[in-house]
């Protein structure tokens, strides 16, 4: 809404509230967070009058102010919201408020508003929108259209940014590499820029991914927390940043972007662009309620996944490159009889792929391992009722390969020649409308010829020196690459309205909330070890609710770590996420398919709450265990795992709250060990866990969500299922 004195706007939901100042040359935050209620005048002007800094010594005659699109011209020494210039000129904008238009939510419940803004000195228009979800998650989007003749303004970032106050003194965010992303790191809020740059050509497997800044010690389900993300899945980059100064009222700000390299945007005039979709979130319950508004905004959108989400074997770590199509009949006949619902050929398949270093580009049927093709085996796939999936790796290509020496200008690099390949491949420019006509008709041709579900869709290396050529030279294209590959995903489905993809980049190096618009599951990681799964699964499901997330139990001996770890502990892991099998079950003994058998039937009864529940994590000192769990959203019923990574220095734990359930409800608990019972590091179970083993066992939500419960003492690399059901009053 404008307030009645049309120069304040305000918009809340869900407990979150922002009033933007709007009696400004540039629009300023005066409030992001926890939800005042409704303000009158006074209260509107007071917040006003308490926003103004105090001049400082050696510093300019007026206070500094921090608006929504910062720059130097308001005393602003921090990084810019936008930066570039016109051959050489126009490098200090000073945009004015031209307009504001806001457009109320249903019932008022959020909104957008959106600020048009006139810089006569850049010769640009710049429009910032903010739009804040029912759910409370605010979506900041930047755009910036050329209006001046002349010279071209070339781009250099858009930046959006948005103040901390001085509680929030501590950052979170995410480091990482192959089979180990979103590994956690915690900072300390210092002077200067915590700055992150991903110049991968994607976020890459080390992506911050989700930066957090909250009040000191904040965890789970503890403090104030003010989160970041940026929704583009290519080149980016995040900061934190403090000045000695502050930001006018505030003490630090929060931002980020889409990273541009240089002459990758050149506006003339009436053009135009449009940065990527930043999303911030702010939660008093900890990093488990910026999870939860998260999830909640996504399973809102209409193309969120609806129907159960099917359990999977995907052939990777069952065959590898081995296509022997009775050996694959074999695999599908067992995994029916375990009752999977969906097959997924992987690498393979295809032209001359016998190996990594040929073929990619040639998504021809090999009829060399397929005679026949690949209809008699999707048809025994579909006849033991099954979904059938296929793997593509599209934007990628190998030198050997029909389509490289046909079209050798396809592939994105440089003139004077491709530099070191990656996993024995090359990028395909897939902006180059041929090559983007080129990969729509044969991913078409193939969907279409054998009505496939699925779509694991792969992207195994970094993007470097990427640049298309182009008569008038090389032209830096990784934005390019990003966008077509967009756009071609949303043409496939548009054909074929029926059809998912899982998004895959050498496991989770493309995990961003830009490519979940245009698919429906993120391949988390490739490593299936489930100590590292643990963790890697936590974190990821910060941002992604449990559906979107692929988690599958590969062999005893990981195929990444060669760690050997026992059934239960891996079966569990996979409960928590939307699960498969990674591994050859034709060679399985009968004990380990009875066992399969069982998970299988479990994962079945237990996706409906996983997949809708709100996700929970309890705060633990202990970092070599955690309790996870999924609450059902109306309270009636709740899963919990209890894991143990590593050995603990104590004996035993204390009491351990269970988050997420109703303190006034009565409960009853069972621990689950059909699937083997977790081996423990003690003599006897406490007293609750030996009853809970036995049958269900009643228990008030007053003891387990506030007093806590005492827990058993596992061995590391063991899980316990905890099974919850609230007792109709």
């Amino acid at each position: 809404m404008i307030h009645p004195d049309r120069t304040s706007v305000v918009l809340r939901a869900a407990g979150v509230s922002l009033i933007v100042d709007a009696d400004t040359p540039v629009p300023r935050v005066l409030h992001w967070g926890a939800d005042p209620g409704p303000l009158d005048d006074r209260a509107i002007e007071a917040l006003r009058l308490t926003s103004v800094a105090a001049k400082l010594n050696n510093s300019p005659d007026v206070p500094r102010q921090f608006s929504l699109w910062p720059t130097e011209h308001e005393g602003w020494s921090g990084t810019p919201a936008q930066s570039g210039h016109a051959a050489g000129t126009a490098t200090t904008p000073r945009p004015v408020l031209d307009s504001v238009t806001v457009s109320p939510g249903p019932d008022g419940v959020g909104g957008t508003a959106s600020y048009r803004m006139v810089d006569a000195v850049s010769g640009t228009v710049a429009t910032l929108r903010h739009t804040l979800s029912p759910e409370g998650v605010l979506a900041v989007d930047m755009s910036l259209e050329r209006t001046a003749e002349g010279a071209l303004y070339d781009l250099t970032t858009l930046t959006a940014l948005m103040p901390l106050p001085e509680r929030a003194s501590e950052i979170v965010d995410f480091a990482g590499k192959w089979c180990r992303e979103r590994s956690v790191q915690r900072t300390p809020l210092r002077f200067g820029s915590h700055r992150r740059d991903a110049r991968r050509g994607k976020p890459g497997h080390d992506s911050p991914f989700l930066t957090l800044v909250g009040t000191p010690g904040f965890g789970f389900g503890r403090g104030e927390v003010w989160a970041m993300h940026v929704a583009w899945s290519g080149n980016q980059h995040t900061l934190v940043e403090r000045l000695p100064e502050g930001a006018g009222a505030f003490s630090a700000v929060l931002g980020g972007g889409g990273s541009l390299a240089p002459g990758e945007v050149r506006l003339g005039a009436g053009d135009s662009y449009d940065a990527p979709t930043i999303h911030f979130t702010w939660s008093d319950e900890g990093m488990d309620g910026v999870a939860a508004r998260l999830h909640a905004m996504l399973r809102s959108r209409p193309g969120h996944p609806r129907s159960v989400r099917p359990l999977v074997l995907n052939t990777w770590e069952a065959v590898y490159f081995d296509h022997d199509a009775a050996r694959l009949e074999k695999l599908v006949d067992t995994a029916a009889s375990l009752g999977v619902e969906r097959i997924v050929l992987d690498d393979g398949w295809f032209e001359g792929r016998r190996n990594d270093r040929s073929g990619l580009g040639d998504w021809f049927v090999d009829d060399g391992v397929w005679p026949d093709g690949l209809g008699p085996f999707v048809k025994g796939v579909r006849d033991r009722g099954m979904q059938f999936g296929l793997w593509f790796e599209p934007e990628m290509i190998n030198l050997d390969s029909r389509l490289a020496r046909e079209h050798p200008d396809w592939i994105l690099a440089p003139s004077e020649g491709v530099s070191a390949p990656s996993r024995n491949q090359y990028v395909l420019d897939i902006a180059h409308p041929d090559a983007w006509d080129y990969l729509l008709e044969r991913l078409d041709s193939l969907v279409a010829e054998h009505a496939i579900d699925y779509i694991k869709w792969d992207h195994n290396r970094d993007l470097h020196e990427a640049v298309s050529r182009s008569p008038t030279g090389d032209r830096p294209a990784a934005r390019a690459q990003v966008l077509a590959l967009y756009s071609l995903m949303d043409e496939l489905r548009r054909r074929h309205p029926a059809l998912e993809i899982e998004t895959c980049s050498g496991g989770g190096g493309r995990v961003d909330l830009g490519i979940i618009a245009h698919t429906d599951r993120v391949w988390a990681s490739d490593c299936n070890d489930p100590v590292e799964r643990v963790e890697i699964e936590r974190w990821t499901g910060l941002l992604l609710p449990p559906e979107l997330i692929g988690s599958h139990v590969g062999a005893a001996r990981s195929h990444t770590t060669g760690r050997v770890t026992d059934d239960s502990f891996r079966l569990i892991t996979s409960l928590f996420a939307h699960a498969g099998i990674e591994r050859d079950v034709s060679r399985a003994d009968d004990e380990e398919l009875a066992v399969l058998a069982l998970w299988s039937a479990l994962y079945k009864r237990v996706r409906g709450l996983v997949h809708t529940g709100r996700i929970v994590n309890a705060d633990l000192d202990d970092a070599g265990a955690s309790l996870r769990g999924a609450v059902a959203a109306d309270g009636s019923a709740a899963l919990f795992a209890w894991t143990r990574t590593s050995t603990s220095a104590a004996g035993q734990t204390g009491r351990v709250r269970f988050p997420g359930l109703d303190a006034g409800a009565a409960y009853e608990v069972r621990i689950v060990e059909e699937l083997g019972a977790a081996s423990r590091h003690q003599g006897a179970d406490p007293e609750w866990v030996s009853a809970a083993s036995r049958g269900w066992t009643a228990l008030p939500g007053a003891v387990l969500s506030v007093a806590g419960v005492t827990l058993p003492t596992l061995n590391p690399q063991q899980a316990m299922l905890i099974d919850i059901r609230r007792i109709p009053s």
